[in-house]
C-alpha cells in the first residue's frame, strides 16, 4: 500500500501545473492592461504608417481601408472598455458604506 501511495503522490506532482510568482505576475490584470495598451498603440501606429504611405502612393488603397477599419475597431473597443470601467467605478461610489 505504501508503494502505491508514493507512486500516486509522484504522479500527482507531475500532473499538476507548476506555479511560480513570476507566472502569476505575468497573468495579473496590470500586466494584461499594459499589454493591451501596447497592442492598441501598435494598431494605431500601423494605421498611421499605412495612411502616410497611401498619401505618398506607396501603399495599396485596400491596405489603407483594412488598416483604418482595424484602427476604428480598436478605438471602439477601447471606448467600450472605458465606459464599462467608468460605469463600474460609479456603481462602487453609489454603494452604501
Amino acid at each position: 500500500m505504501q508503494v502505491s501511495a508514493s507512486m500516486a503522490a509522484r504522479s500527482y506532482g507531475a500532473a499538476r501545473p507548476l506555479t511560480s510568482p513570476e507566472a502569476e505576475a505575468a497573468g495579473s490584470p496590470a500586466s494584461a492592461g499594459t499589454r493591451l495598451a501596447g497592442d492598441f498603440a501598435q494598431v494605431l501606429q500601423r494605421a498611421e504608417t499605412t495612411a502616410q504611405q497611401a498619401m505618398t502612393g506607396d501603399a495599396d488603397p485596400h491596405a489603407l481601408v483594412a488598416s483604418l477599419s482595424e484602427a476604428q475597431l480598436a478605438v471602439e473597443t477601447a471606448v467600450a472598455v472605458r465606459d464599462k470601467v467608468v460605469e463600474a467605478y460609479l456603481e462602487i461610489l453609489r454603494m452604501p458604506v
